[in-house]
């Protein structure tokens, strides 16, 4: 067995914490590659702002510590009190790695310094262009002939991260924005497992914006 192989088992799986606002799917899709063995990770708790979020009931079906942390009284931010119980629960489950899956919610210098270049987003979209909400339609009504999702550290702006995975795929003359939302998502789903996998493989070299990956 060479040396290299010999490192990557060796290494203790990533922890990542995931917060989330609704159903999950792209939580659903990174327990699913941790047990099918593609991902060495594991997910050490789930965290929603919303308390009947399905994607709680997702993590418990896996024995995973799930719990809804309030962020009032912010309605689009986790800041103040909010915040400091959100970094709580992150550093008793000694969390490695924060996975934004489906977060509402915008967050602010004490989480971004805790864990900076350690939180990762996904959006709908091959960033840097279609920031913001529904990119999938963004790109529609532009005009666009390719759409796809955008797997990126997250900084202090809006989608504006350095950039780890991007999977494309095309809009067909016969799309509407939710069947082309259906096919970008099949792309989220394997795009955050192969992002997280870089991490759990050791293989990030961030130089400026640009993010390389060292090969095994």
């Amino acid at each position: 067995m060479d040396e290299a192989r010999q490192k990557h088992q060796k290494r203790e799986p990533l922890r990542i914490a995931i917060l989330g606002s609704g159903k999950g799917s792209n939580c659903q899709s990174i327990i699913d590659a941790i047990n099918a063995g593609t991902l060495n990770a594991k997910v050490v708790c789930v965290i929603s702002d919303v308390e009947n979020a399905f994607i709680l009931d997702r993590a418990r079906k896996y024995g995973i510590p799930a719990e809804f942390i309030s962020a009032a009284p912010f309605k689009t931010k986790i800041e103040g009190e909010a915040e400091q119980k959100y970094l709580a629960a992150l550093k008793k489950c000694g969390a490695e790695v924060i996975v934004l899956a489906g977060f509402m919610r915008i967050l602010k210098q004490g989480l971004l310094k805790t864990f900076a270049g350690r939180i990762l987003n996904i959006h709908p979209a091959l960033l840097p262009a279609f920031p913001g909400k529904e990119s999938w339609k963004q790109a529609m009504d532009y005009g666009a002939k390719v759409a796809g999702c955008t797997v990126h550290i997250v900084d202090e702006g809006t989608d504006t991260g350095p950039i780890l995975v991007q999977r494309a795929v095309p809009i067909l003359e016969n799309d509407t924005p939710e069947t082309l939302h259906a096919r970008i998502q099949v792309e989220e789903h394997k795009a955050y497992p192969e992002a997280l996998s870089l991490f759990a493989g050791d293989r990030i070299m961030q130089d400026g914006r640009r993010i390389k990956i060292r090969m095994d």
